[in-house]
């Protein structure tokens, strides 16, 4: 998908204070019990998603995370399709008092590419 310079411009300014992880480590950290978020649209969960993930998508996240996850200091990684909505939602949650989140970088493009483990529907 070709994205809008506007659109870009957001993306790497929320970057600039986020923190990206690997596919590799985000495996890591959710083997030792980091909380894996989908912030992707409903139909994109719908139809596969990472392994062990949990989907609040990006236009509720912000809305439902304290019910979700009311400890602020629980680690958390989101990730969406490339890595964009990704770092604009955890740029957002870091604002609210989230300490430890974090955006997987590549997004789902990059979980894939990786041969990281996939739940259909």
């Amino acid at each position: 998908m070709e994205h809008s310079a506007g659109f870009l411009e957001l993306v790497n300014d929320a970057k600039g204070r986020v923190r990206e992880i690997t596919v590799a480590e985000t495996l890591e950290r959710q083997r030792a019990g980091a909380r894996l978020i989908d912030v992707r649209e409903d139909h994109e969960w719908q139809a596969a998603h990472a392994a062990g993930a949990e989907h609040l998508g990006r236009g509720i996240i912000e809305r439902d995370i304290e019910r979700t996850v009311p400890d602020k200091a629980t680690e958390l990684i989101l990730y969406c399709g490339g890595g964009y909505r990704s770092a604009l939602a955890t740029d957002n949650l870091q604002r609210m008092g989230y300490t430890n989140v974090h955006s997987m970088a590549g997004g789902w493009h990059a979980w894939e590419e990786a041969g990281a483990p996939v739940e259909e529907g």
